[in-house]
């Protein structure tokens, strides 16, 4: 394929050429000038053809001379992000190393911190996290700006105007249930307090460390009293549903869904949407939006600070900004930030709109009143809760 070069180096020739004919005079002499224009506008014409016809060329290029990226945290049954990396190694005929699929958004910037200078697999180029921590990330110099090439499609309140993060989905908390285990489906956050649910109901993370956990608590002080101001109400909750002997001290995933170790899971709609595909009827599940507490959380995406593979950082980002990698994680139920983009230019397939549930109600956060529930929730969980929520062994 000819190149932007290719194209300088035609035009040098022809200067040149030009000016050896101005030197001999003649007639030759009065057709120089005219050819050297049309030199001039066929190369430039070409350079602007060929950029055009693909401008992502040179990071591409740069990407795979790269040749990996790493990733950290991200479960394939999450909002499809096994889709997004198989089509991305592909595509792009990069590795892709994924570090700790289950761990939690504070683990994605502890783990930039311990890797700052370290080039090896174990530091993460991309984080993917939640909301809260895309700026608090930014004022500790962890993440670097980046605007992909859709950066005007993405709204203005769920980036951050210098480019270091910027929303990617969002979804709201859900009850996954495992109906053979527990055929009684609860329907709103006060049902799990029931007995008939002891041992029963699992975080999907530790509330001390994980955004899906911290927000979970956040959702259910909306459902008991409190609001976006107050999350004390849901350490309250926590408290009550540890008490009774209803909390099970594991992070839930969907295998232990599947096995009935913990049958009721809080988390988020695409994960439990995701799930019950996955069983494929063995066993039996449903998920519930609770009738109140309906809360919507959005993920952003940045770049470390540190990214051993900047480039193939930058070309991740574009990909998943890209109307594909939207379309991928809306294939897992996710509703991608570029959405309402992407809905005026009718390039969404109807099957996947009707696929997504009713969320009607539900609320979205401010950084600043997530950023207190935050630290609140962190702070207080061990001395209101008490529950060491930890992996299962």
């Amino acid at each position: 394929m000819r190149t932007k070069n290719f194209a300088y180096h035609i035009l040098a020739l022809f200067v040149i050429a030009a000016t050896l004919l101005s030197a001999c005079g003649g007639g030759a002499a009065t057709e120089a000038p005219a050819m050297t224009e049309a030199a001039t506008e066929a190369a430039a014409t070409e350079a602007a053809t060929e950029a055009a016809a693909d401008p992502m060329a040179d990071l591409i290029a740069a990407a795979q001379a790269e040749g990996m990226l790493s990733t950290i945290a991200l479960p394939h049954d999450w909002c499809n992000y096994g889709e997004a990396i198989e089509t991305f190694k592909t595509k792009y005929g990069i590795e892709v190393n994924e570090l700790n699929p289950d761990a939690g958004s504070g683990d994605e910037i502890e783990a930039i911190k311990a890797n700052k200078d370290n080039t090896g697999p174990q530091a993460p180029d991309v984080i993917d996290v939640g909301f809260a921590f895309g700026e608090s990330s930014k004022a500790e110099g962890l993440i670097q700006p980046y605007k992909v090439s859709t950066w005007d499609s993405i709204p203005d309140d769920a980036k951050d105007a210098e480019g270091y993060w910027y929303g990617d989905y969002y979804g709201v908390l859900s009850f996954l249930v495992n109906t053979d285990v527990q055929p009684d489906v609860p329907a709103d956050w006060a049902d799990l307090l029931d007995p008939k649910y002891n041992g029963q109901v699992a975080l999907s993370g530790d509330p001390r460390t994980s955004n899906q956990a911290i927000q979970s608590v956040f959702a259910a002080a909306l459902a008991n009293g409190g609001s976006l101001d107050d999350a004390q109400p849901g350490l309250d909750f926590f408290a009550e549903l540890n008490a009774a002997g209803n909390l099970v001290p594991l992070i839930a995933n969907n295998g232990l869904v599947a096995t009935g170790e913990t049958a009721v899971r809080i988390t988020w709609d695409y994960n439990a949407l995701a799930a019950v595909d996955s069983f494929e009827g063995n066993p039996k599940a449903e998920v519930v939006i609770p009738a109140t507490g309906r809360f919507a959380g959005v993920y952003v995406q940045a770049i470390s600070a540190y990214a051993p593979h900047p480039n193939a950082a930058k070309l991740w980002m574009e990909f998943l900004y890209s109307d594909e990698g939207q379309t991928i994680w809306m294939k897992g139920y996710c509703h991608p930030i570029r959405e309402a983009d992407m809905r005026e230019r009718g390039v969404i397939p109807a099957d996947l709109l009707a696929k997504l549930p009713d969320v009607s109600g539900a609320v979205f956060p401010t950084l600043d009143q997530l950023n207190a529930a935050k630290e609140l929730i962190v702070a207080n969980w061990d001395s209101t809760v008490g529950a060491d929520v930890q992996a299962a062994p």
